[in-house]
């Protein structure tokens, strides 16, 4: 009996920390809809991610904020958001925006930008080909 105390004691303990571990990562985890997820849902006030690539040519200052395009090569959603974006926002670039869809177009307040660690000082650096979608 002592043998297998040595064993069980320290397997359960090793099983109970991992299922702790386990329910709190996947709590933590944070998702997001692509744009053919979010045109395949009905409107509703519930908060949610949209996550794609800025089209180009799509971005608009409006008063309070910008409205702009979020695709991901099979569809587009018109996004309205609230607040000055962040500096890095540019077209062309992958952006996560958290709000609700009215059905029609995605209301946002909150917006987070995919940014490489390269510092580019001119436009011309801008590679068309590695933001657009494959033919």
């Amino acid at each position: 009996m002592k043998r297998y105390a040595k064993f069980v004691i320290p397997a359960l303990l090793l099983s109970a920390v991992l299922v702790v571990l386990m329910v709190n990562l996947s709590s933590a985890l944070v998702y997001f809809n692509t744009p053919s997820e979010v045109v395949t849902r009905e409107a509703s006030d519930a908060r949610l991610r949209l996550g794609g690539r800025v089209v180009p040519a799509s971005v608009l200052e409006a008063e309070g904020g910008v409205t702009f395009d979020v695709d991901d090569c099979d569809a587009s959603v018109t996004v309205f958001h609230v607040g000055d974006p962040p500096q890095l926002f540019a077209e062309g670039i992958g952006v996560v925006v958290e709000g609700s869809w009215n059905g029609v177009a995605f209301q946002s307040d909150t917006m987070l930008v995919k940014h490489d660690e390269q510092y580019r000082t001119d436009y011309e650096d801008y590679d068309e080909d590695r933001h657009a979608c494959a033919p």
